[in-house]
């Protein structure tokens, strides 16, 4: 049974209650949306007002909590954040045990842990059928993001952070801080766990979450956090206009190649750079699933540019760019098989 406390409304909890009711259109179709729940701050604050806020609007509210096994006592863990949102009035709420195995592409344990959990949350969404799974990243998620980003190279896309909705996942505390989370906690006599792994300097994240920020901000001033999210919101506006301007033309601009795919040159050319430099990504990744970084990028767009006869450019998983003629053909090349492209 749902527990009876309604603890006094403070303004942190009715901060990611706003959140939560943000993204729960009213409904007459009692949809589920299921929390995503660590037992950390961010996803107890998220599943206590995902409690208050999802039967006012026609919804019900579950949530699974993923254990991946990489711990002593996960498992203890799991089944107490289980028993504290039960106790809170979610159902379904489901526990997955997890394997993690080696992450795709070389992430590490992160990456291979963050696969794991995505697996474990598809498959629980599609056992219960839910509509939405709510996920904890708050703005400080968001703002360590844009730095890993900025650090790493990334280009536009990555420096965009997390989106707000992706297919079935919704953040809806993209704008709140963690301090935010964590009082709504405590003002909700709710005591969340906090993970070792966050305070563990090997992880890149910790790393930038308790030495980079902390300097930027005593030395830039207060806001720095702020000023990244907003950043990233800004850079993934641009990049939407970006896609939909490729995704308006794409068509005139590419047409079939012998195991491949050809585009105009000439259109390439007539573009700006950064266009042209969008479109060869995006074809070359919707066609082939093959992400290119942006040297791979340059030297494609090259055979547009500064054409003069140069061979074949030599891309990830067998696949080369060739100029033709009037054409740029991405193929596929040798027995190499060509990976289907995985969004």
């Amino acid at each position: 049974m749902p527990s009876e406390r309604r603890p006094r409304l403070t303004p942190p909890i009715a901060d990611v209650r706003r959140a939560v009711r943000a993204v729960l259109a009213p409904s007459d179709d009692s949809p589920l949306a299921l929390v995503a729940l660590s037992g950390g701050p961010d996803s107890l604050a998220l599943a206590a007002a995902a409690a208050f806020e999802a039967p006012r609007s026609g919804w019900r509210a579950g949530a699974v909590v993923v254990d991946h096994g990489l711990q002593p006592g996960s498992a203890e863990t799991a089944d107490a954040a289980a028993a504290v949102v039960r106790d809170l009035g979610l159902d379904p709420v489901l526990v997955e045990r997890v394997v993690v195995g080696a992450a795709p592409g070389g992430d590490g344990p992160e990456g291979a842990a963050r696969s794991a959990r995505y697996a474990a949350l598809d498959g629980a969404a599609s056992t219960t059928g839910a509509e939405v799974v709510l996920l904890g990243h708050t703005l400080d998620d968001q703002a360590e993001t844009v730095l890993l980003g900025l650090a790493r190279g990334s280009g536009a896309a990555s420096l965009g952070g997390m989106s707000a909705r992706s297919g079935r996942y919704v953040r809806p505390l993209l704008g709140i801080r963690r301090a935010t989370t964590r009082q709504a906690c405590l003002d909700a006599g709710l005591a969340p766990w906090d993970d070792p792994h966050n305070l563990d300097p090997a992880y890149a994240r910790v790393r930038v979450r308790e030495r980079v920020l902390p300097v930027l901000e005593a030395e830039l001033g207060p806001g720095v956090a702020d000023a990244l999210a907003r950043t990233a919101e800004q850079l993934r506006e641009d990049e939407q206009a970006f896609a939909d301007q490729i995704e308006e033309f794409i068509e005139e601009v590419c047409e079939p190649a012998e195991a491949g795919i050809a585009i105009s040159a000439p259109v390439l050319a007539a573009n700006p750079a950064a266009l042209r430099q969008r479109i060869i990504r995006h074809v070359v990744d919707s066609e082939f699933g093959v992400s290119l970084s942006r040297v791979q990028t340059l030297e494609v767009a090259r055979l547009v540019t500064d054409w003069h006869g140069q061979g074949p450019i030599d891309l990830p998983r067998g696949i080369r760019a060739t100029r033709a003629g009037s054409h740029v053909v991405i193929s596929a090349t040798g027995s190499t098989e060509v990976l289907p492209h995985d969004h």
